[in-house]
């Protein structure tokens, strides 16, 4: 690839052909502010519309200002990044933007993490010209069941939509209207949940305002908290301990754990449990049924259906049961960890507690939007009542006046809080059937694993195949992360699993649920994402067990409740069926 010469406020560089202003500026070191632009390297997400107008340069002998962003270098370029001419515009773009930005930045729920709010400050904007006699846009809100949608506050950088129709190819949003009334939404401004939507929560993690924001329900853990005929039992999701302590200022891929489990038990929960109890039992359960249809297929069962799909990933299912309704007889049948808790919760443990199912509130803290949505599926009974983020708890915890910092670390509560290793990697890509496959080696062979890691089911590509000798048995495994990856596996399963997966693990957002829409802003730095990954891996490296069917809890239960993976009772509470849902 041929090199081209660029000159950025006096600094000689050299760059690729087909760099951006914007990429040579940082290379020499030279900051360029931008609103619109995103690029979350290692996957598909690049949005460079150049909407917003706030990264524009000038270019030597060209007469018009030229978008940092989206400008290719050409060879001998000059530019200049902070002429008085630049930063005049730079400034007048804002106060248009803001001329027609709602005014309640106190209640917002993005203040303090609000991009074009930070770009104001950075500005140094105290005052807004246009404000005057000026009409401004007004759209009604639209709360969903885990996504709230606040278009008065939509900037049009497209960040929502490139990741929806590009990233994630769902195609749940567009461009609607021009000019002074044109914002992204819906088509024909249905609800999102009437339309393809997966409920992933992507757009809310790349959207720079507070025009998406997940639907808080702080406020209805605290009446639960509150009420004194009520045991409220709480379960953490691995993803969230690799990521709670960012909202407290601490280093990405910072391990909390035990300094969670300890604010949970400040602010007053009865029982504080471990969403990675449940992820043990869903390999127990997917495992099962993974070698079950192995089985039959080696001999010669032609109804069975292979590759088996993972279901731990709501938005996940959601994306197939829109979009992929053909081919619902490959998903596991085993609900995601966080249903599995909830109705493990509310049946075996009630009832070893002796606690009846009406007096128990169920709360789950997720990395992820879409479990809120999954939580209120209807088949699922409300064995989950309220499901928070992670940012939900962090405001929780801040509300509370706790220190997080300063807490002493505090281990979670017995049964429900015993974990494997294994658990704990299922918040990352490939985590779930590396899991599986520890289990399901060791089922099938009789022999205990040497060597537990499986770097081959690792890795951050977003689509990845690995072959796993169990046996005599060559396992052929397909991973993807990020649904457009998704799509590429299941196109090849409509077209006849031309490359022999016996198995498939999606998990719906970049880098797994460490990457979720419910997870602390990363505003655009990949790098974030990785280490909070990163942390999992350590994680299970120091448990002292590191495969499902070790765990002596999980054993307990399956000995004194369900009798055994697959069971009938097993069948009634731990597995589902899902549908073929039209929507728009």
């Amino acid at each position: 690839m041929s090199e081209l010469k660029i000159t950025i406020d006096g600094k000689e560089t050299m760059v690729n052909q087909g760099a951006t202003i914007l990429d040579a500026a940082k290379q020499v070191g030279v900051e360029i502010p931008t609103l619109c632009y995103l690029n979350l390297h290692g996957t598909a997400m690049k949005s460079q519309t150049a909407s917003c107008r706030i990264c524009v340069v000038e270019v030597e002998g060209r007469k018009n200002l030229a978008p940092a962003c989206a400008t290719p270098v050409i060879n001998g370029m000059v530019v200049k990044t902070h002429t008085p001419r630049v930063m005049k515009s730079r400034r007048m773009v804002l106060e248009l933007l803001l001329s027609d930005h709602p005014k309640d930045c106190l209640s917002c729920e993005k203040a303090g993490n609000c991009q074009l709010q930070d770009m104001a400050v950075k500005f140094g904007i105290r005052d807004v010209a246009f404000n005057e006699n000026h009409a401004q846009s007004t759209y009604p809100k639209q709360l969903g069941v885990s996504i709230m949608r606040d278009m008065d506050k939509c900037i049009m950088c497209r960040r929502c939509e490139t990741m929806c129709n590009k990233v994630q190819t769902v195609g749940a949003l567009s461009g609607v209207n021009r000019g002074f009334n044109a914002f992204v939404g819906t088509a024909f401004g249905l609800p999102l949940e009437e339309t393809v939507c997966t409920q992933c929560g992507q757009c809310v993690a790349v959207c720079p305002t507070g025009a998406l924001c997940e639907n808080e329900q702080v406020s209805d853990v605290l009446s639960g908290l509150a009420n004194p005929d009520k045991v409220v039992v709480v379960q953490t999701a691995p993803a969230v301990r690799a990521a709670l302590g960012e909202e407290f200022g601490m280093e990405a891929g910072t391990l909390v754990t035990g300094k969670m489990v300890a604010a949970l038990k400040e602010l007053g929960f009865n029982y504080v449990f471990d969403t990675d109890f449940a992820a043990d039992v869903t390999i127990m359960e997917e495992g099962a049924e993974l070698i079950d249809r192995l089985t039959r297929s080696i001999k010669g069962d032609k109804s069975v259906h292979l590759p088996i799909l993972t279901s731990c990933c709501p938005a996940w299912v959601n994306f197939y049961e829109t979009q992929f309704s053909d081919l619902l007889d490959y998903p596991s049948t085993a609900k995601s960890p966080q249903q599995i808790f909830g109705a493990i919760a509310k049946s075996y443990f009630a009832e070893k507690m002796n606690i009846p199912r009406e007096k128990m509130i169920v709360v789950s803290i997720m990395p992820c939007l879409a479990k809120k949505y999954e939580a209120d599926r209807p088949e699922f009974e409300k064995d989950v009542d309220i499901t928070l983020s992670t940012r939900e708890l962090a405001a929780l915890i801040k509300q509370a006046n706790i220190d997080f910092n300063s807490l002493e670390e505090a281990e979670f509560d017995h049964p429900l809080g015993e974990s494997t290793g294994a658990a704990v990697i299922f918040g990352t890509t490939g985590g779930v059937i590396e899991a599986a496959v520890r289990t399901a080696y060791e089922k099938v062979t009789g022999e205990s694993l040497g060597k537990v890691d499986f770097e081959e089911l690792r890795g951050f590509d977003g689509v990845r195949a690995a072959t796993v000798k169990v046996g005599d048995l060559d396992l052929k495994i397909g991973i993807a992360h990020g649904l457009g990856n998704a799509r590429t596996l299941m196109e090849e399963l409509r077209n006849g699993n031309p490359r022999g997966f016996h198995a498939i693990e999606v998990m719906a957002c970049p880098g797994g649920c460490v990457g979720g829409g419910g997870q602390p802003y990363h505003h655009g730095n990949i790098e974030v994402v990785q280490k909070r990954r990163e942390a999992l891996y350590r994680e299970d490296e120091h448990k002292p067990l590191r495969k499902s069917h070790e765990n002596p809890a999980v054993i307990e239960m399956y000995d004194t409740y369900f009798g055994h993976p697959m069971s009938h009772k097993a069948h009634e509470l731990l597995h589902t069926h899902y549908t073929k849902k039209d929507r728009i």
